[in-house]
């Protein structure tokens, strides 16, 4: 096992700092391997990747950074010099796990080289920004965060307890290891949400009694990103699209929208995929104060008190079917649609709120007036969660998968 922890940052100004953790982490009989993202002045201790080395590979010479004065200049190279560096050393074997201290600008250019990495890989970032929102930061990796409390600005009683904690949890990481099936299965992704979770389950039961293993995603943005982030890393073999509802949150500006790119990683890569329009009869806001003021008129249902959910119209349906079908046509490998007449959630059902037939027919009509004819569409009359629809979307994939899509 390689006992080799990576430790980045700017030794510059905060050298003190991160020659505690360096001696923390040695104490537990791990080796060090640091990384000066420095650009001010020079390091207390002698790093085993220089400043230099970092700017180069961000495209600048150190020099000149540190003459023109620019941080703004001198941190857009750092931060992509640092994924860089961080990426070839790993691959090289240099190290197993990855530790970083900062505040924003140290906590960007450290999370930047992390996501660099591969799933897996332990990823410590002890930060000033920990306790708040770190989507920014994590993105769709597996970096931990811990709050520093303080700043990371000096030793004293509460920054020697946060960095010997953090030492102590990147060597945990590092020193604990996975155990390995000895028949691990092909995966298949599949997307679900509160209102598609029958639908799923009973999917997946089948899926998985035909040898596969099912990795499940909420559809709440980071889950739609970090499945096309997976499946672009090659650990997919399928995708059960059931829930699609991120769309209508990237439409309507929602607040769990998965980004423009939802829908393209599985084309690119050539596997089969079903899809279907499962949950885009709503967008999500958060409480009801938080809904734009253009909204006021809709329809709304509240899923909960924090969580508000609006009716999707005709005009807005009839777009995501024209998006879905510009998606589905440039994909590389095997495609299925199928579409629940009976309702697209369980909302979306006769006599519930959310019941609009026309609403979702002109999602039909917009697929269909630009789908690709050679991709099928599957017009079910059935609701998304009846069994008769979710155990035909599970045996369409596997059809797929079995002829070596």
């Amino acid at each position: 096992m390689n006992k080799t922890i990576a430790i980045l940052g700017a030794l510059d100004t905060k050298g003190q700092e991160f020659e505690y953790l360096k001696k923390e982490i040695e104490k537990r009989g791990f080796d060090t391997f640091v990384i000066n993202v420095g650009v001010l002045g020079k390091p207390p201790f002698q790093p085993d990747v220089n400043a230099e080395e970092v700017a180069s590979a961000g495209g600048a010479d150190l020099s000149d950074l540190i003459q023109r004065e620019d941080r703004g200049e001198a941190m857009a190279v750092m931060t992509n010099g640092a994924a860089i560096v961080v990426s070839k050393y790993f691959e090289a074997g240099k190290f197993a796990g990855i530790i970083s201290m900062g505040g924003g600008g140290g906590t960007v250019m450290g999370t930047s080289a992390m996501r660099a990495l591969p799933i897996g890989v332990p990823k410590v970032m002890v930060s000033t920004v920990a306790s708040g929102d770190t989507s920014g930061y994590v993105g769709t990796s597996d970096i931990v965060m811990i709050p520093s409390i303080v700043d990371v600005a000096g030793l004293n009683r509460i920054s020697r307890t946060v960095f010997t904690n953090a030492a102590g949890a990147i060597c945990g990481m590092v020193g604990g290891e996975v155990e390995k099936s000895s028949g691990e299965k092909p995966l298949v992704a599949a997307t679900m949400f509160g209102n598609t979770t029958r639908a799923v389950e009973h999917a997946r039961k089948i899926i998985e009694e035909n040898g596969y293993e099912v990795l499940v995603f909420h559809a709440t943005g980071t889950g739609g990103k970090t499945m096309e982030m997976l499946i672009n890393s090659g650990f997919i073999s399928g995708v059960l699209d059931i829930t699609t509802t991120e769309w209508a949150d990237e439409l309507c500006g929602g607040v769990l929208s998965a980004g423009s790119e939802r829908l393209d990683a599985a084309g690119k890569a050539g596997i089969p995929q079903v899809v279907t329009p499962a949950c885009i009869d709503m967008c999500n806001f958060w409480a009801p104060d938080t809904v734009p003021d253009k909204y006021k008129d809709r329809l709304f249902y509240e899923w909960n008190p924090n969580v508000t959910l609006m009716r999707t119209t005709p005009e807005e349906n009839a777009e995501m079917g024209r998006i879905f079908a510009e998606k589905l046509n440039a994909a590389q490998g095997p495609v299925a649609v199928f579409i629940p007449m009976g309702g697209f959630s369980e909302l979306d059902a006769p006599g519930k709120p959310f019941w609009w037939p026309e609403a979702d027919q002109a999602f039909v009509d917009g697929l269909k007036n630009q789908l690709d004819q050679k991709i099928p569409v599957f017009v079910l009359d059935k609701n998304v969660n009846d069994p008769e629809f979710s155990g035909q979307v599970a045996d369409s994939l596997l059809a797929m998968l079995s002829q070596g899509g």
